[in-house]
């Protein structure tokens, strides 16, 4: 007796990648992490890097997903500056609202509604708010396209969002997905 076909088809796997190296970056960014931990790159501690920068990537293919590809690589710089002064700058003011008595912070919950559906920008957006000291990315709504931010001191919302929208997603679009400027 034959069991009933069900209507929906099993899941496909991942397209499997070709080559030795599937995810390259991923390969050399294990192997230099496995050489920094070990402060060594003597023969037996690079071949285990080699190894490792050759098996894992294959292992975790599943996990992985398809890589993402960069239309503008040199804005990568440009993004990662801001970013970074901006996790100075919201530190200091982070320290001064905490450290100051006299300081009446305005939390709110400030939607940032997104241009974007790809799931490296999202999610990369989400990481980015969340490591700017004041903000945390709390939900990532994919059915109303939007991410709720939870903000430690904003007397804007609407003015937030844009800025978050500017200085982050926007840089974002142009590196993954080619949005012009």
């Amino acid at each position: 007796m034959t069991p009933p076909s069900s209507s929906t088809p099993p899941a496909a796997p991942p397209p499997r990648r070709p080559g030795w190296l599937p995810y390259p970056a991923l390969s050399a960014l294990l192997a230099l992490a496995w050489l920094l931990l070990q402060q060594s790159a003597a023969p037996a501690q690079l071949i285990t890097a080699g190894l490792l920068a050759l098996i894992l990537p294959g292992l975790l293919r599943h996990f992985i997903g398809p890589a993402a590809r960069l239309h503008r690589p040199w804005e990568v710089l440009r993004f990662t500056a801001v970013v970074l002064w901006d996790i100075v700058v919201s530190n200091f003011t982070v320290a001064r609202i905490v450290l100051d008595p006299a300081a009446r912070p305005r939390p709110a919950w400030v939607p940032v509604p997104l241009d974007s559906r790809d799931p490296t920008v999202v999610t990369l957006l989400a990481t980015v708010i969340t490591t700017t000291p004041g903000t945390v990315s709390c939900v990532v709504d994919e059915l109303a396209g939007e991410i709720l931010v939870h903000a430690l001191d904003c007397d804007d919302p609407p003015a937030m969002a844009a800025q978050i929208k500017q200085r982050y997603e926007l840089p974002l679009r142009r590196i993954f997905e080619g949005v012009a400027a």
